[in-house]
C-alpha cells in the first residue's frame, strides 16, 4: 500500500505544479488585458495547493489507497498528460497519454484538451476578449496600436508543439506495443489483450453491481436491444466531445477536468478513483468555485454519497437486506451532483 501512497503523493504535486502554472497563466492575461489592480486587489486561492489536498484527502482517493487498486496508477498517468502539456512538454504529455490509454480506453479522448494546451498553451480569456481591449485602445488613442499589436500573440495556435507530440505518441506507442508482445507472445498476443481490455470495456460482459448505472441497465434490457444500446452509450461520451472542445477552446486545462468528469459518470465499469480524480483537478479552478452557487448543497451531497456508500454496499451486497433501488439511486445522485456541478461551472 506505501506504493499506491507514493503513486497519489506523486500525482498530488504534479497537480499543485499544473495549478500554479494555470495561475501565472491568469494574471498573465489580466495584465496584459490592463486589469494589474484587479489582479493585485483580488484574493487569489492558490489553485494549486487546493487541488493537491483535495486529491490526497478526499473519500475517493483514500479508498483507492486503502484498496490497493490500480486507479492510482491511471490517474497519475493522466496528470503526468495534463502537467507535461500545461508545461508544453510534448515528450511527457506523449508519455502520460500514450500509457493512460494504455490502462484504460477512455483517457482517449484528452487528446483534444492535450492538443489545445499544447497549441494554444494553458487557460486564458477568449480571444475577443483581447481584441475588444484592443479596439478600444485604438479608439481611445491611435497612438497606443503598439499595444493592440502586442496582444496578437495571444490566442495564436502553434503547430510545432503538435508535431512533436504525435511524433512522440507513435514512439511511445511502438514501444509499449512491443513489449506487450513480447510478453503476450506465448497467451495469445496483442489480439487477445485487446479482447481482454478494450473488448471488455465496449461489450459491457460482466453486471456486477458497480458505482455506475450501465450495469442495472444492461441487466434489465432485453438481448435483442443490447447491441443497439451498446453503440448509443458508447457514442454517448464521444457525442459531447466536439460541441465542449469549441465552446471551451481558450480554456483546454478546464475542458480536461469536464471530460474527466463525463467519464466518471458514462463510463462502462467507473471506479472511486475516477470520481478522485475530477475531483482533484475540480480544485484547480478554485477561484471559479468561490463564486459558484450551490455550493453548500453540492458539497454536502458529494459528503453523504461518500458516508453512505460503504454502509449501502454493506447492506445489499453481503447482508442482502437493502432494496437493489436504494443503492441505484445512491450512485445516481452522486451522478447528478457531478452533472450539476460541471453546468454550473460552464455557466
Amino acid at each position: 500500500s506505501l506504493v499506491f501512497v507514493a503513486v497519489d503523493f506523486i500525482a498530488a504535486m504534479l497537480i499543485r505544479s499544473t495549478g500554479r502554472t494555470l495561475q501565472m497563466a491568469r494574471n498573465r492575461s489580466l495584465k496584459s488585458l490592463d486589469l494589474t489592480k484587479s489582479v493585485n486587489n483580488s484574493v487569489n486561492v492558490s489553485a494549486g495547493d487546493t487541488a493537491s489536498l483535495i486529491y490526497l484527502w478526499n473519500p475517493w482517493t483514500i479508498i483507492t489507497c486503502v484498496g490497493s487498486c490500480t486507479s492510482p496508477i491511471e490517474n497519475l498517468m493522466v496528470v503526468i498528460m495534463l502537467h507535461g502539456a500545461c508545461s508544453r512538454l510534448a515528450p511527457l504529455a506523449a508519455f502520460g497519454y500514450v500509457m493512460a490509454t494504455h490502462l484504460s480506453l477512455y483517457p482517449a479522448i484528452l487528446i483534444l484538451p492535450v492538443a489545445l494546451l499544447l497549441g494554444y498553451g494553458p487557460d486564458t480569456p477568449p480571444t475577443k476578449v483581447f481584441l475588444q481591449k484592443g479596439l478600444s485602445a485604438n479608439k481611445i488613442d491611435m497612438s497606443d496600436n503598439g499595444k493592440g499589436t502586442s496582444q496578437k500573440g495571444f490566442g495564436q495556435f502553434s503547430w510545432k508543439p503538435i508535431l512533436h507530440f504525435i511524433l512522440w505518441v507513435f514512439i511511445w506507442s511502438c514501444y509499449v506495443l512491443s513489449l506487450n508482445s513480447i510478453i503476450l507472445n506465448k497467451v495469445g498476443g496483442l489480439q487477445e489483450m485487446f479482447e481482454k481490455t478494450y473488448g471488455f470495456i465496449l461489450t459491457v460482459k460482466d453486471l456486477s453491481p458497480n458505482i455506475g448505472v450501465l450495469w442495472y441497465f444492461f441487466a434489465e434490457v432485453f438481448d435483442f436491444f443490447r447491441s443497439f444500446f451498446l453503440i448509443v452509450f458508447n457514442m454517448n461520451i464521444i457525442f459531447m466531445v466536439l460541441p465542449l472542445a469549441i465552446r471551451l477552446k481558450h480554456r483546454p486545462c478546464f475542458l480536461a477536468f469536464v471530460y474527466t468528469a463525463i467519464v466518471a459518470m458514462l463510463k462502462s465499469y467507473p471506479s472511486a478513483g475516477d470520481s478522485a480524480l475530477y475531483l482533484g483537478l475540480l480544485g484547480l479552478f478554485a477561484n471559479e468555485l468561490a463564486e459558484m452557487q450551490f455550493t453548500f448543497f453540492l458539497f454536502f451531497g458529494y459528503i453523504g454519497v461518500s458516508l453512505l456508500s460503504p454502509v449501502m454496499h454493506n447492506l445489499w451486497i453481503w447482508r442482502v437486506s437493502l432494496s437493489l433501488y436504494l443503492y441505484l439511486y445512491l450512485y445516481l445522485s452522486l451522478s447528478l451532483s457531478t452533472h450539476t456541478c460541471c453546468v454550473l461551472l460552464l455557466t
